[in-house]
């Protein structure tokens, strides 16, 4: 095994601020970024594209690989892949792979721009990306938005929203989250637990203030602990009193960051049942959670699906899906449980 290969093992087993990470997409074992270049090269050229040949090739390597692969391809071919497979491929199959030729935080900044461009936000998926990133991945996005779109992720987001959800995006996007610590806090635990109930349960109206900044401030442990001890003021648990004081985009964004403190590979698994419920699937949430996770924790995501929703998540997405879409889906969920 060479000393790069081993170098790459140990960093998908370890994202930043020291996270263990669960991925279906790991490195591969006997990796030739020529050899992978020119199947690719050839899988374009052929008539009528060999989508199965190029969708096999990109969801079996990681990202790492993917850009060697990318950049063999472009002393070989004397042009760039990216370009190339945009013009060969088209529809839900396009849409996951120019997905996978980012990296995570890449892909993750371009979903946030993706849903305040245009006429309309698209507060789902801007929720969701923003309530559900770490504080680590936050910093990230941001530095690569920077970089991406010459612009500051904070003025874009301040800009397209308004009010307390406005606010609440703001103040987790500047990813001020203490870092967890070692010592409990059982005095900070128990302020923390009766401010939140007596801004919001406890009196006529709701102290959004002082929900965003206990919220957007505290360590995921403490609040952990803040979620449990606050049942013993309140009558109703966490999740039910922001469904009972505050509504629509603050109400989601809330119930996201609550239930992604609790378990965020749950909040994953959840938002995929969600997405597959019908007959056919949201393909636009399914896409970003199988590109955006499957380097991070897509393993421990499938074990929540299965437990929670008694049917394993490969066998989900062959159900409600279909064609090259379906394989290169089922490629990075990384097998049946």
């Amino acid at each position: 095994m060479s000393m790069v290969q081993e170098y790459l093992g140990q960093l998908t087993l370890q994202l930043g601020g020291g996270e263990p990470t669960y991925p279906t997409v790991v490195p591969e074992p006997n990796f030739d970024p020529e050899k992978d270049a020119a199947r690719i090269e050839t899988a374009i050229k052929t008539k009528g594209v060999d989508e199965q040949t190029i969708t096999d090739v990109l969801t079996k390597r990681t990202y790492n690989q993917r850009r060697e692969i990318a950049f063999a391809y472009e002393r070989r071919a004397k042009k760039d892949m990216i370009s190339a497979l945009k013009g060969a491929l088209s529809g839900s199959l396009e849409t996951v792979i120019l997905g996978l030729m980012k990296s995570t935080a890449q892909y993750d900044a371009s979903e946030i721009k993706a849903s305040i461009k245009g006429l309309g936000t698209d507060e789902e998926s801007l929720i969701e990306i923003v309530c559900s990133r770490s504080n680590a991945e936050l910093m990230e996005i941001k530095r690569v938005y920077k970089e991406l779109f010459k612009k500051d992720l904070e003025k874009d987001v301040c800009g397209d929203t308004s009010g307390d959800f406005a606010k609440l995006l703001l103040a987790l996007v500047e990813a001020k989250r203490a870092e967890p610590s070692s010592v409990i806090d059982y005095q900070k635990i128990d302020e923390d637990a009766r401010a939140l109930f007596e801004a919001g349960v406890k009196r006529k109206g709701t102290d959004v203030k002082c929900w965003i900044s206990i919220m957007s401030e505290r360590s995921v442990p403490h609040l952990q602990k803040v979620f449990e001890r606050y049942k013993s003021y309140s009558p109703y648990d966490m999740q039910e009193s922001i469904r009972k004081e505050v509504k629509g985009d603050l109400e989601m964004s809330f119930l996201t960051l609550v239930q992604c403190f609790e378990n965020r590979q749950l909040y994953f698994a959840n938002r995929l049942q969600d997405a597959m419920k019908s007959k056919g699937a949201k393909e636009k949430v399914l896409t970003r959670i199988m590109v955006s996770r499957c380097e991070v924790d897509l393993k421990k995501i499938r074990q929540e699906f299965k437990a929670h929703h008694g049917k394993s998540l490969y066998q989900t997405i062959a159900e409600h899906t279909k064609g090259d879409y379906q394989r290169a889906l089922l490629n990075l969920c990384g097998g049946d449980d």
